[in-house]
């Protein structure tokens, strides 16, 4: 919601204009619509109770962005026109609140007179800051898009320079996010009829500033935007280079990681059980990249159910989901054969047991 205070001279003028074709009457106040010359004769006749206020007329548009259109119905758009005009000390007088249709984003205008119904004045005193912070405060409580910054601006209404001057902005900010060097916003800008130079100091190759040109017009960078000074430019291709795009994580199915962390668990304890806690390997294999969390050791060099490391990798032409099915294979197949290893070991601590000779003490 943005506020546009506007000057007018004559009642005549700005209720004319007001009361145009595409236009519709939301409120009123002290006056009766819809004859403008009624209207008018009604506002004048109220000025004569303070002959010492030079301009009685009071004009101000509120504008409110496309994206609240659904939003702002005429009760809507009343109420909220009734409480602006109620937090910036228009009361007590007469008014008129008219909205316009003529454009895409939803507007009114409201058209007051400084004296009011006693003969008090109105005051103006500070009414472009009043507008603002009331302006905000309704745009939050109400739950209003509100603009930041240039993004008010209407660009339709521009006159040259100011014209190429916001079309050369536009192109930045749009470009700005996917480059990362100079040579890249450069190519961009150029394709949208904008040239790129420097200021050098002195008569050094050190760049110093940055020049953006179009339809015979020059502006430098911190005068298009503070933003698109020479230093914060080069600051943001600085850090755009140095940030390193994350990998994008394979996503195994809930089932694949549920195997695998199953056939962990049991390598795990088979390996314990016939390594203990004498562990002389130093060759582990995380599994975080499937999701599951910590990983194996393997096995000591001569050990049973040996996997080597390179058998983890993932071969090529191999997709996400075979990868894990076959790590989840082998790591089985290992544990198998370490319990196979453990059970033989058993056998043979057995045999000898049974067949150690047996000493009499005499």
């Amino acid at each position: 919601m943005i506020g546009k205070i506007i000057a007018g001279s004559s009642f005549g003028a700005t209720v004319g204009y007001v009361m145009k074709e595409e236009s519709q009457v939301l409120a009123t106040e002290g006056i009766e619509p819809p004859d403008v010359s009624d209207m008018v004769r009604d506002f004048k006749d109220q000025t004569l109770l303070n002959p010492r206020i030079k301009n009685a007329v009071g004009h101000i548009s509120l504008s409110f962005s496309t994206k609240d259109a659904d939003k702002l119905t005429d009760s809507v758009m009343t109420q909220i026109a009734r409480e602006y005009m109620e937090r910036m000390g228009i009361r007590d007088t007469q008014f008129l609140i008219v909205r316009h249709t003529d454009q895409a984003h939803p507007h009114c205008h409201i058209v007051y007179n400084r004296v009011g119904n006693n003969g008090q004045t109105i005051s103006d005193k500070n009414i472009k800051i009043r507008n603002g912070k009331v302006c905000k405060e309704l745009t939050a409580k109400y739950g209003l898009y509100y603009p930041k910054g240039k993004e008010q601006v209407r660009r339709e209404r521009l006159r040259e320079p100011d014209k190429t001057k916001y079309a050369i902005y536009d192109a930045i900010r749009e470009c700005l996010s996917g480059c990362k060097s100079w040579d890249d916003l450069e190519k961009r800008l150029q394709e949208q009829g904008i040239t790129t130079a420097f200021k050098f100091c002195g008569n050094t190759d050190q760049k110093q500033g940055v020049l953006f040109s179009k339809n015979g017009h020059t502006f430098s960078g911190s005068k298009i935007d503070r933003a698109f000074s020479f230093s914060k430019l080069d600051r943001h291709f600085s850090q755009a280079q140095r940030i390193v795009p994350p990998v994008a994580q394979p996503r195994y199915s809930a089932q694949a990681v549920g195997n695998l962390s199953a056939a962990v668990s049991h390598y795990r304890s088979a390996f314990t059980g016939l390594v203990g806690s004498r562990d002389n390997s130093d060759k582990s294999v995380g599994l975080g990249g499937f999701g599951v969390a910590g990983g194996i050791t393997l096995p000591p060099g001569g050990c049973c159910g040996a996997i080597a490391p390179e058998q983890m990798l993932r071969q090529t032409g191999e997709s996400h989901e075979e990868h894990i099915a076959r790590v989840t294979a082998l790591i089985r197949q290992a544990t198998e054969a370490m319990l196979v290893e453990q059970a033989e070991r058993s056998r043979k601590l057995r045999t000898i047991k049974t067949n150690k000779p047996k000493f009499r003490i005499h």
